[in-house]
């Protein structure tokens, strides 16, 4: 695979109960693509990683949310599992860390639950997204257009629905954070 994103560090932000492959595989991805990769959470050390409703591996964690600013990185990743948006949305930095890359106008993907963080942030009015369907409406209530396709990609912002849609994620993902900046995003 070619080192398209050999100069783009790129932030994963997530936390316990994210699902571990669609931590996993975007990683992967991006470290073939050659981008400098950081798992950014809330806490410091590690966070725990599961497989749907069974527990998962552990994940080190790189820096944590009070370390970080959208202005450090070129893109933004946000994996799913249930537990893992719902806390993240919770905490108005790591909200604000959205936010923030929506106003740079920086690509930002989001799988499953993920996009959960992006209605929090209020980034949503008037985009096409696609989602984990149980948050469809919530979605559609932020504003959004919800489309039920495996990856949508609307003014760099991709996203998928589960597992299952990763190697389509992972591409569009790819190709977004290589293209870079985008208009800025109304946010």
């Amino acid at each position: 695979m070619s080192k398209r994103l050999s100069e783009k560090k790129i932030a994963v932000l997530a936390t316990d109960g994210v699902e571990q492959i669609e931590l996993e595989r975007p990683c992967t991805a991006l470290n073939q693509a050659g981008a400098e990769v950081h798992l950014v959470s809330l806490k410091a050390v590690s966070i725990q990683g599961v497989h749907h409703d069974q527990m998962g591996d552990k994940f080190e964690v790189d820096k944590t949310i009070d370390e970080v600013s959208a202005e450090d990185y070129d893109g933004l990743v946000l994996p799913g599992g249930v537990f893992n948006p719902d806390a993240l949305r919770m905490n108005e930095t790591a909200v604000d860390f959205v936010r923030d890359f929506f106003k740079q106008g920086k690509p930002v993907a989001a799988i499953c639950h993920g996009p959960w963080l992006l209605a929090e942030a209020d980034v949503l009015q008037g985009r096409s997204v696609t989602s984990w369907p149980s948050i469809k409406t919530d979605l559609i209530n932020a504003g959004a257009k919800w489309v039920n396709k495996k990856c949508v990609c609307d003014n760099g912002l991709v996203t998928s629905r589960r597992p299952d849609d990763l190697d389509a994620f992972c591409e569009k993902m790819v190709e977004e954070f290589a293209e870079g900046v985008h208009e800025e995003q109304s946010a």
